[in-house]
């Protein structure tokens, strides 16, 4: 699960708000928490925190009740408009990728740029 030799996905609609810097380090997370054994389950959520220093944002492992959801700090110092609108990222492993989507719980509809 997680194996770190899989192919990175990252949905249309999500490199359309998420700066590549941020989703490529949501990977290398992924890849060090399984490696600690600490990813359980698949998929696993990522909720980001509204609050952001100059240099980093901050993001949570959401595994639902099979583990402790586990904050994490992702160092950025681009735009943050991605943030504050709750959004909430899937982390799934498939057979040959890894990908990251949007929740289905997220609000889509005012995505800049995208059209669903």
């Amino acid at each position: 699960m997680y194996d770190a030799t899989k192919k990175h996905r990252v949905s249309e609609e999500v490199a359309k708000v998420f700066p590549e810097t941020v989703t490529k380090q949501i990977f290398d997370v992924i890849s060090v928490m399984n490696k600690a054994g600490q990813i359980v389950v698949s998929p696993v959520a990522i909720a980001f925190s509204d609050d952001s220093t100059d240099d980093e944002i901050y993001a949570m492992v959401i595994q639902g009740q099979a583990a402790p959801a586990q904050e994490f700090p992702i160092t950025y110092t681009g735009e943050k408009d991605f943030l504050g609108h709750g959004y909430i990222l899937i982390v799934k492993d498939q057979p040959k990728t890894i990908s990251i989507n949007f929740s289905a719980a997220n609000d889509l509809n005012n995505l800049k740029g995208t059209q669903l």
